[in-house]
């Protein structure tokens, strides 16, 4: 499969095969078959020219509406109420990391984190 993904990532923008944050470290695999108004491709590229119209805004309006746009649009999962905080809901138990290296860049800085909290904590 030839694929680009494109991503909402300022104002008046999207780019395609370039996201504002690097490569994704997690995806969600969508089924097609879960599409009831309109074909994939169409939808993107719709979803894409109405975002291309919009200021980002890093709460409010920013790449998951941009994607929640583009589920709406061809109805996926017979639904057309997709938002922001639905696809971070649904991220969480069908998402899947793009491998180990995913995982540690997701997750390492956190933990990273945490370490050098716990050492001040306790050692000082």
């Amino acid at each position: 499969i030839n694929a680009e993904y494109g991503d909402f990532s300022g104002p008046y923008m999207v780019t395609v095969d370039n996201m504002a944050f690097g490569n994704p470290t997690k995806y969600w695999q969508l089924d097609p078959a879960k599409i009831t108004e309109m074909e994939w491709d169409t939808a993107v590229l719709r979803a894409s020219q109405e975002y291309r119209g919009r200021m980002h805004n890093l709460c409010c309006d920013n790449c998951h509406s941009h994607v929640a746009y583009a589920l709406n649009l061809m109805g996926y999962d017979r639904k057309t109420n997709w938002n922001m905080v639905h696809i971070a809901l649904y991220l969480l138990p069908y998402s899947k990391f793009t491998g180990i290296g995913g995982f540690l860049k997701t997750y390492l800085p956190f933990f990273l984190i945490v370490a050098v909290i716990l050492v001040v904590v306790f050692v000082f």
